[in-house]
């Protein structure tokens, strides 16, 4: 899953954004924690279950919390010259 946040800043003449692209990885959740041991389940991307904004993995069934995420951050500046 992609998600796209767009940030946009205004310094006087200059204007510059950033464009973060988020997604979600493999799942990271141990499900032997309870026993001592460690063991994943597999999962190596999060799927939203329904729609963009849901929070539930559709392969694994974990919250989306559990997968690890990762940021692509891109700046980009625009420069104006004075009036």
């Amino acid at each position: 899953m992609k998600k796209r946040q767009v940030v946009v800043k205004k310094l006087s003449n200059t204007t510059s954004s950033v464009m973060r692209n988020i997604r979600y990885g493999e799942c990271q959740k141990n499900h032997a924690a309870s026993i001592g041991g460690y063991a994943v389940d597999g999962c190596r991307e999060f799927m939203a279950s329904a729609g963009d904004e849901a929070l539930t993995c559709a392969a694994c069934g974990c919250h989306r919390n559990f997968h690890r995420r990762e940021v692509q951050t891109e700046v980009v500046c625009e420069y104006s010259p004075p009036n």
